[in-house]
């Protein structure tokens, strides 16, 4: 008789938070925090915990401390070690050289006036108009690399927001892959961090869906794995402004968890008792385990918060 092979077991779901230190943890960052942990959870995968502070100016000195308290306090518990950006510079410097010796990178020297002058406004800001594809200008000195993205159109399927498509040249032009501010750029950061550590699903904020199909192009210049994306709806606030420090959300109080967890369920479409909100946080996190519905989720990119969440 002869012996079946054993099957394959299927690769471990790895999941992330990945957190900017630019203030207090509040209701819009945990939205994130939550459903990325139970969607790890629910498919007994690992949840990591990632700080992105890249770029020093906007990092709030204390911030990245309070936030990990926050996230133990609301009962939280990441695997393995936290990584941060900032101390990452040599493996970005590494794939910044690869895509170089690929010949998909050139110096700019255009200031961002100039390129408001001449740019055209895309999803996202100004379409950069590839002013320097072609050489810098005689007597100007690079002031950023920018990625070359002629021919680039991208294509994928969003686990909540569907079938997503964008073209790259037209819709956000060569984007800086290293800054003025001599700042290795977020997208390419991101790209790197999530492959080395071997994040299978990326579960964030629709604010970042337009960012996606950047960090797609650049997985397949640098040959690595793509992970599957998950964009939850932003919480904004009733003027239509992302909950964020500049909008002064108010911090999660780290003392009494529990009430603003029982509102993230709710805000993504899940179906918490009301008696919910008044149990210990063991109590919370066994209802919302054993409750998880991704397919509730609302299939939108922003969705309203009424008061002070």
């Amino acid at each position: 008789m002869i012996e079946s092979a054993p099957k394959a077991r299927p690769p471990i779901y790895r999941g992330r938070f990945a957190p900017s230190p630019t203030g207090p943890l509040h209701f819009g960052s945990l939205v994130a925090a939550v459903g990325s942990y139970l969607e790890a959870r629910n498919r007994e995968g690992e949840w990591l915990v990632r700080v992105e502070d890249l770029d020093p100016p906007r990092v709030v000195p204390g911030a990245a401390g309070d936030i990990l308290r926050t996230l133990e306090a609301c009962g939280m518990r990441w695997d393995g070690e936290i990584i941060y950006q900032s101390v990452r510079n040599d493996a970005y410097h590494a794939a910044l050289h690869e895509l170089r010796q690929r010949g998909v990178v050139y110096p700019c020297a255009c200031s961002r006036r100039e390129i408001a002058d001449r740019a055209v406004s895309g999803i996202e800001g100004y379409v950069y108009p590839g002013t320097c594809r072609s050489g810098l200008p005689a007597g100007r000195t690079a002031r950023a690399l920018r990625l070359d993205t002629r021919g680039a159109q991208i294509e994928f399927e969003d686990a909540l927001q569907g079938r997503i498509s964008q073209n790259l040249e037209t819709e956000i032009g060569d984007f800086a892959v290293y800054r003025a501010n001599h700042v290795f750029a977020y997208q390419l950061a991101v790209v790197v961090d999530d492959a080395e550590q071997g994040v299978t699903d990326v579960v964030r904020g629709a604010d970042l869906l337009d960012s996606t199909p950047r960090q797609i192009h650049l997985q397949r210049l640098l040959g690595l794995p793509a992970p599957r994306y998950m964009h939850f709806p932003v919480a904004v606030n009733e003027s239509g402004e992302k909950l964020s420090k500049q909008t002064l959300a108010s911090p999660v109080d780290a003392l009494r968890p529990v009430p603003a967890l029982a509102r993230v369920l709710r805000f993504l479409g899940q179906q918490p008792p009301a008696e919910l909100e008044r149990v210990d946080i063991d109590a919370f996190w066994q209802w919302a385990f054993e409750n998880w519905n991704a397919a509730r989720v609302p299939r939108v990119r922003t969705l309203r918060v009424m008061g002070d969440e």
